[in-house]
């Protein structure tokens, strides 16, 4: 069974375990691995996966696996991850082009209000 994180790639780290009278011997650092399912909004679709507790943090402060995904670059995933990146990034691409007309440029609050300035004189 491997001990890696399905998302970020962490996995197990080796150091030593020091004694007090600083005898060294050496030991493994093993992530701490949870199983959870990930709801993917843009896929309508639930992911079960195996991550460490520090990706899942970030992906619930990012706002969910899609806005994670989104926000990390793909050197930073495993090929499992940028799979998924790659179905949502499609998926997004798809229903994002049909829904974009073509809408008056926005302005900026300064320029709408030099704008207003100028049309009061």
């Amino acid at each position: 069974m491997v001990k890696k994180c399905d998302i970020s790639g962490t996995g197990v780290m080796s150091g030593n375990n020091v004694s007090h009278a600083n005898n060294r011997s050496r030991r493994r650092f093993m992530p701490n691995l949870q199983i959870v399912s990930l709801f993917s909004e843009a896929l309508n679709k639930f992911f079960k996966l195996k991550i460490c507790s520090k990706t899942l943090r970030s992906i619930e402060h990012n706002g969910g696996l899609d806005a994670y995904l989104e926000s990390t670059s793909s050197s930073k995933l495993t090929p499992e991850a940028q799979k998924i990146k790659k179905t949502v990034a499609k998926k997004k691409g798809a229903v994002a082009k049909p829904a974009k007309k073509a809408a008056p440029k926005a302005q900026s609050a300064r320029v709408a209000k030099v704008a207003a300035k100028k049309a009061a004189k």
